[in-house]
């Protein structure tokens, strides 16, 4: 790579950090501001594991883990509790949780009538950047 090169690529990666918080979060604002993008970015591709902002989601989904791992204490609950934690952390509400399901759905689930199946707990764990074992 040329010295030209690596400044254009340096230049385009300042204006990249400047809307996306990529690299290690070190304070709260930090955090929120990676959770908030991450969860745009999801809303965004869906389920399209090839959409072209899918590989900028995982990054920033490692980012958001570390911080959550150094600094956000999940403790060791039922599923029903530890989503109710997530969802409080993260200020979200029933109606924000697609990937659970319908409204009725995500009612059951946090009534603790119903449990969450695999492919509920695969897309929570991504959403939240946890291990999928906590919903287990």
């Amino acid at each position: 790579m040329t010295a030209y090169q690596m400044k254009e690529v340096a230049q385009e990666y300042r204006r990249l950090r400047a809307v996306v918080p990529l690299g290690t979060l070190r304070t709260k604002k930090d955090y929120v501001r990676a959770t908030d993008m991450l969860d745009a970015i999801l809303d965004e591709i869906g389920e399209d594991e090839k959409h072209p902002l899918a590989e900028l989601a995982d990054a920033l989904g490692v980012f958001v883990e570390k911080y959550e791992a150094e600094h956000v204490r999940v403790p060791e609950a039922k599923p029903v509790a530890v989503l109710k934690f997530l969802m409080r952390e993260h200020g979200l509400r029933q109606a924000d949780l697609p990937e659970i399901g319908s409204q009725g759905v995500v009612s059951e689930v946090l009534a603790d009538r119903r449990e969450l199946n695999a492919r509920q707990i695969k897309r929570l764990a991504k959403r939240f950047g946890v291990s999928p074992a906590v919903f287990v």
